[in-house]
């Protein structure tokens, strides 16, 4: 009964939005988003983002707007397109010298801060002639990914964080996917429309992820992270990790004085010199994933604790930040991007006998320490559950050393081929949607591979995303096969070669085995032993005939 009232509150803070700031003329009228109109107590639903953008648009030749997927419940996900000019499609960035970035808010829906400080900086990218970023960069947002966890905004989601009072959405999308674990499986529109309408059609040189996180009490309300995955481009990892989010981190404090961290979490809230630690490395996460694409990409958690004001507006500063470094290096991150897909490529034609891939990994720390701006916490056990922690009136510096660098534990022969002699549809259809370049032999040919029998398979003893997620187990045994006509081909000497590798080892943490897509190959009708893993490594390159393989993707 009270949807109504609730509906009438937003339609005026939008139209609130739309009403001439003070001491501005008719022809300086800016729009405000739903957070700034209703003074940061409420956040926007897809149809004001809708109006937000169309009066954008008619204020401004600078923005355009296309649809970067429609959602399981039929909701449009609009992507912004901002340049001076903007670029009609991405052909028209040939030889063009501007940066792409792109910025992607609210996967989690519950996490409304970047989806408030995007469309802010959307606005004032396009309006405000005094910001100096269009003339070396291009700038793609997506303020809403999640449109249908979005729209189930309630007081009683995430009701543990200040603000906005009357509520935010849900963190899983229509399908009750968790987006930020889809970006290997590829099962929902949202991730699909990202590969198809971002990542593979613009090509951005940076991906930035908003979210807002859980755990710690800090003044550092900005928190960010690189690529974890070190089967990425070392040199990338290194540049992003140790030059640039340093240099944004100045610019952060220095220029828009907002304190921010490295992202982690207490290993021992007891103990907090134990230090200071990373999230996960497997590229199920969007960040790690795009690292893997040979681009850069960040991960920014603003502080739950903070006021939701205070939450926004410091994604927001972090996000001007980001684009001052960009402006400042946009030739050097584009020489950068170009050589690491070009050292891929030239891993793939000749992989020495040394070179691994990375199947298992230990965490070590970083040789700098963390400092993170605190205070001291008391730490109140609960039974059969996590202490609860509270912050006290005592302000304390924490300087901890920072457990955030993912080692090489195990590796196996990285090849220069894999060869699918039996690929179904589904798994020619996931390395399409991936963008990975495939092949067809022309011919029958018999070639010395190396073969994965496997010895143990066991599933999760808990459902994951929707899946019993596999482990396996096996040895590999060099032999001479014979493949027919028509086998898939998969050369890693491609920009994506580290992403295919990924997709297909066997013992991939991350890979079409884990997400049970080689489940009917790897088990017999009867018996109790295991087929052979269907996928067969070429170590060495082979001059052997074969052509593209068009692919057709499911709808």
């Amino acid at each position: 009964m009270t949807y109504p009232k609730k509906a009438a509150a937003r339609g005026l803070y939008v139209l609130i939005g739309l009403i001439v700031l003070s001491g501005l003329s008719i022809g300086e009228q800016k729009p405000l988003t739903v957070a700034e109109s209703s003074d940061f107590k409420a956040t926007s639903r897809l149809g004001d983002i809708q109006a937000f953008i169309k009066e954008l648009q008619r204020l401004s030749p600078n923005i355009r707007v296309e649809t970067l997927c429609t959602s399981t419940e039929g909701r449009d996900v609009p992507l912004l397109i901002i340049g001076k000019p903007a670029p009609s499609s991405p052909s028209t960035l040939k030889e063009d010298e501007r940066l792409v970035i792109y910025i992607q808010a609210n996967i989690h829906a519950g996490e409304v801060e970047g989806k408030e400080a995007s469309q802010m900086l959307a606005r004032d990218l396009a309006l405000n002639d005094k910001l100096p970023y269009l003339d070396r960069l291009v700038v793609l947002i997506a303020p809403d990914f999640n449109a249908d966890g979005n729209e189930k905004i309630s007081p009683e989601n995430r009701s543990y964080q200040p603000g906005p009072e009357q509520g935010v959405g849900v963190r899983s999308n229509g399908q009750n996917l968790d987006l930020n674990r889809d970006s290997m499986k590829l099962e929902s529109p949202e991730l699909q429309g990202l590969l198809k309408n971002v990542l593979r059609r613009w090509d951005p040189a940076l991906l930035l992820d908003l979210h807002t996180t859980d755990g710690s009490y800090r003044e550092d309300t900005v928190s960010y992270c690189w690529p974890l995955n070190p089967n990425g481009d070392k040199m990338l990892i290194e540049y992003q990790r140790s030059q640039m989010l340093p240099a944004i981190g100045k610019i952060l404090l220095e220029k828009y004085e907002n304190l921010s961290v490295p992202y982690g979490e207490f290993r021992d809230f007891k103990d907090p010199g134990k230090g200071w630690e990373v999230f996960d490395h497997v590229p199920r996460f969007v960040t790690n994933y795009t690292g893997l694409r040979n681009r850069l990409a960040f991960l920014d958690e603003n502080d739950v604790h903070a006021d939701y004001k205070t939450r926004v507006l410091s994604c927001y500063h972090w996000l001007l930040a980001v684009l001052d470094y960009c402006h400042g290096h946009s030739e050097e991150i584009s020489r950068l991007v170009s050589a690491a897909d070009q050292r891929t490529i030239q891993r793939g034609l000749n992989p020495p006998e040394q070179d691994g891939f990375i199947v298992e990994y230990e965490l070590k720390q970083l040789p700098e320490p963390v400092t993170l701006h605190s205070w001291e916490m008391e730490v109140i056990p609960r039974e059969g559950g996590w202490p609860e922690i509270k912050k006290t009136d005592k302000k304390r510096n924490y300087v901890m050393p920072y457990f955030a660098d993912f080692q090489p534990k195990r590796t196996v022969r990285f090849p220069a081929a894999y060869l699918l002699p039996d690929a179904d549809s589904v798994v020619i259809e996931k390395l399409g949607r991936h963008g990975i370049d495939l092949e067809r032999l022309a011919d029958r040919a018999t070639l010395e591979v190396e073969t994965f029998r496997i010895k143990e398979i066991k599933a999760a003893q808990r459902l994951y995303q929707g899946h019993w997620t596999n482990q396996v187990k096996g040895e590999y045994v060099l032999e001479k096969r014979e493949f027919p006509k028509g086998t898939v081909f998969v050369s890693t000497a491609q920009p994506l070669g580290s992403l295919a590798a990924y997709l297909l080892e066997p013992e991939s943490d991350d890979g079409l085995l884990v997400w049970n897509f080689f489940d009917r190959y790897l088990v017999p009708e009867w018996g109790r032993g295991y087929e052979i893993y269907p996928v067969f490594k070429l170590l060495k390159p082979t001059n052997v005939a074969r052509g593209a393989l068009e692919i057709r993707l499911l709808p």
